[in-house]
């Protein structure tokens, strides 16, 4: 009996890669951002971090045990969910609204969906968007040196749009200037949420996780690239490569580009429609951030993308070999 074979229907994986594994590399590859993050806002940011992290791991034990589910916190997904949630705060958020919202993350997008691989949407992401509708003057608070203020987006996209970002950094006052210093933002001394502030170091864990072929490199760079092309075409400064570089460097992009759209989940598995997927993700938030009333828009880019991945992999799925395309319908 211990000769028998075990049989399953295609397709035939093998790779050594285990869930445990990925999301445990992901994690890894955040800890630039998350330790600059701590790095730029103190204990503050330490705390947050983990009454999510703690939160969401304990809230999925807890509600596997009262299902009689298999126990599977250690493969480290909700682990996972509560650091990106935290990343996704402000500093100055309340504590016990971000368990609320991680709360919300484990259970409602995520369990009652059947646990991973069946959400339909990237729960960090939901449970933002929710505590963005229930608590919105606290999601748009961001504290900076202990100065409150908007975000550099904010400051560019309140500015004069007759004006080059160059021109709105000079017209400014000191804070400003500083504020919106597309190199500040680069490296992230800039006011915003915990782990989206620095570019750099984001990218670093970015390119990690392409390198380490955790996650592909077409959605990232599709929705960068669109996003940058439909920037420079309707942001209304022309072709200022400042102003790019800003959007590029501010909010939330970078973060979702490379660590929630790339969620392998609620992304689409085909070639083409990850490619589809990116560029879609890329003119959705520049409508959202160049024509809406915010300056943000990547969260509500990423989950409407989200929703319509079983419609781009349908369309999308490669013909079979030795089968001829669909005509006419038929």
């Amino acid at each position: 009996m211990g000769n028998l074979l075990n049989i399953s229907s295609s397709p035939h994986v093998r790779d050594k890669s285990s869930t445990q594994s990925i999301m445990w590399c992901v994690i890894l590859c955040l800890l630039p951002a998350t330790v600059f993050g701590i790095y730029n806002f103190g204990i503050k940011a330490i705390i947050l971090i983990i009454a999510c992290m703690v939160t969401c791991v304990l809230t999925e034990f807890i509600w596997q045990k009262a299902m009689k589910l298999p126990i599977t916190v250690t493969d480290g997904s909700a682990a996972l969910t509560g650091l990106l949630l935290a990343l996704n705060l402000s500093s100055t958020f309340p504590v016990w609204m971000a368990v609320i919202g991680s709360v919300f993350a484990i259970i409602v997008v995520k369990q009652l969906f059947g646990g991973l691989g069946q959400n339909f949407m990237n729960p960090a992401l939901g449970a933002r968007c929710f505590l963005m509708v229930s608590f919105a003057g606290k999601m748009t608070s961001f504290t900076y040196d202990g100065i409150t203020g908007p975000t550099p987006l904010a400051i560019i996209k309140n500015g004069d749009k007759a004006m080059g970002v160059a021109d709105i950094l000079a017209s400014g006052d000191g804070q400003t200037q500083a504020a919106t210093s597309v190199l500040n933002m680069f490296l992230g001394n800039t006011a915003g949420t915990i782990g989206e502030t620095s570019a750099l170091a984001i990218l670093i864990g970015g390119i990690a996780l392409i390198a380490l072929k955790v996650i592909s490199w077409k959605i990232p760079v599709c929705y960068l690239g669109t996003f940058a092309v439909f920037a420079l075409i309707f942001g209304g400064r022309s072709f200022d490569i400042t102003y790019l570089a800003a959007e590029l460097c501010g909010g939330g992009i970078m973060l979702g580009a490379f660590f929630m759209a790339t969620d392998y989940v609620t992304s689409p598995i085909t070639p083409r429609g990850q490619i589809f997927f990116g560029v879609l993700l890329g003119v959705l938030t520049g409508i959202f951030r160049i024509f809406g009333a915010s300056a943000e828009g990547v969260s509500y880019a990423i989950i409407i993308c989200n929703l319509l991945v079983p419609l781009i992999e349908k369309v999308t799925i490669p013909v079979p070999f030795g089968k001829e395309g669909i005509k006419d319908g038929k």
